[in-house]
């Protein structure tokens, strides 16, 4: 590995604290005595009503705010509500009302670089579930290793039936190309934790960053309505979306983790370049050889990583591929993010010269989409299309593997809601630590004579990407 062992950390490092460089609060500073927290945001962004002001406060009762600006800390309630909800089952509990700490340095300090907290999800999800892969990895026996082979034929049995078991030919054909498939082993090895941080941060700076900004500069925000239903408000050129959309994908790789650990706790599955053991003698070793899968990444000639060769590195945990599940994610998050209604201009192309020369106002028209959402289509589809190439290539993965990455994909997608039942969990450790966690955008409603949100209509097409 050697300079890897050292440098691939750091590119982590420096996108995790560039991204909070990034998204910083440039209208925030950190001296206590020249800030009040009722000063630092804009008049837009206070509260003259009792609507909540956080995506994760929409669980909140309206009956007790967890949040005044315009209370000191000292000030606060103690206690804030917070609603449980799992299938059709709902709780309002107490929990500590952190805001009574928004004063303290380090507070401070997240509020001036928000993108911290991320950070600190984005290490405490990957963390986690690396932790529960070394587990497996130092407790595997031999016995399972067995197991994982012979799940990992019958995948190739299940294929066969499917008539899907092209990994051979695609493996043979990239590998005819070597400058090519020099490329891909790299794409494999270094792009996916890096890519996923990076998407991070992009999906962060647009969602909830252009925005704060845009309200700080006094802009009007706009209505939109999610997926679900659910009435937000974003604001500004920058997205429409708002908060829910990058906190709904955050909860979403978390899921896709959780998911993982299970089928590969209970499943292990060899990856197909295992398969060609030489050293391997025991039973199914002739049918296994027989398929002639190439290791390209750890081989010679390969760009094998510290993160995915190390002694607390799960060989076993095939299936499901959470490349191809994270890279999904990112696709389709991309395909569909909503854009500003100047990003969303379609344009219509007359069929006069084929169908009507004489009468071309009678000719039917195409309707394409804006210049800016098919570059968003050309990408996210791109991506997860050269992870599922770069996986199936390298024999790392079979195509079932990627079949199920993109079924935890979907589960995550769609149930990811279930994890802000954790918050009142998070209330308390932030209560113990003396922590306030900032806010990721405020949420305005004007005078109340504006109506209720659930009257207004949609003004934001495009927002198919839901929170799940």
């Amino acid at each position: 590995m050697g300079a890897g062992a050292f440098l691939e950390p750091l590119v982590v490092v420096v996108l995790l604290f560039g991204g909070a460089w990034i998204n910083r609060a440039t209208d925030y500073t950190l001296s206590a005595k020249n800030t009040r927290w009722d000063e630092s945001l804009p008049e837009a962004q206070r509260i003259d009503t009792d609507v909540d002001i956080d995506i994760e406060e929409a669980r909140l009762s309206r009956s007790k705010r967890s949040l005044s600006p315009s209370l000191l800390p000292s000030q606060e309630n103690r206690w804030r509500d917070r609603e449980l909800k799992f299938l059709g089952y709902r709780k309002v509990i107490e929990t500590p009302n952190t805001a009574v700490f928004r004063n303290r340095l380090l507070s401070r300090l997240l509020h001036k670089f928000p993108f911290l907290v991320e950070a600190w999800y984005w290490a405490l999800i990957y963390w986690v579930y690396q932790l529960g892969r070394a587990f497996t990895a130092v407790t595997l026996v031999q016995g399972t290793v067995h197991v994982a082979r012979r799940h990992a034929l019958e995948l190739i049995r299940w294929e066969k039936r499917l008539h899907i078991f092209w990994e051979i030919p695609i493996q043979q054909f990239f590998m005819s190309y070597p400058r090519l498939m020099m490329y891909i082993n790299w794409l494999y090895s270094f792009i996916h934790i890096p890519g996923t941080i990076a998407f991070l941060v992009w999906l962060y700076h647009y969602t909830i960053t252009n925005n704060r900004l845009v309200q700080h500069r006094g802009s009007g925000s706009r209505l939109l309505t999610t997926s679900s239903g659910e009435h937000q408000r974003g604001g500004g050129p920058g997205s429409p979306a708002g908060p829910w959309l990058y906190e709904a994908r955050r909860r979403t790789m978390a899921i896709c983790n959780l998911l993982a650990f299970v089928v590969f706790t209970l499943w292990p599955c060899m990856p197909p370049r295992l398969l060609s053991d030489p050293e391997y003698t025991g039973p199914q070793a002739e049918l296994a050889k027989s398929y002639g899968f190439v290791d390209t990444v750890h081989g010679k000639d390969g760009a094998s990583s510290v993160w995915t060769q190390n002694k607390f590195c799960n060989q076993y945990a095939a299936m499901p591929s959470l490349h191809f599940g994270y890279s999904l994610l990112v696709g389709l998050t991309i395909m569909t993010i909503p854009l500003a209604p100047e990003h969303r201009r379609s344009k219509s192309i007359h069929l006069s010269m084929i169908f009507n020369n004489s009468h071309p106002e009678l000719a039917p028209q195409i309707r394409l989409p804006s210049t800016r959402r098919l570059v968003c289509l050309a990408i996210g589809f791109m991506y997860p299309f050269a992870i599922l190439v770069a996986i199936v290539s390298t024999a790392n993965h079979f195509i079932l593997d990627a079949v199920a990455g993109a079924l935890i994909c979907g589960l995550g997608w769609n149930t990811n809601g279930v994890l802000l039942n954790l918050l009142p969990l998070e209330d308390w450790f932030l209560w113990m630590v003396r922590i306030h966690k900032p806010v990721p955008m405020p949420l305005e409603e004007k005078a109340r004579g504006r109506g209720s949100l659930g009257n207004e209509k949609d003004r934001s097409a495009g927002t198919t990407a839901g929170c799940g």
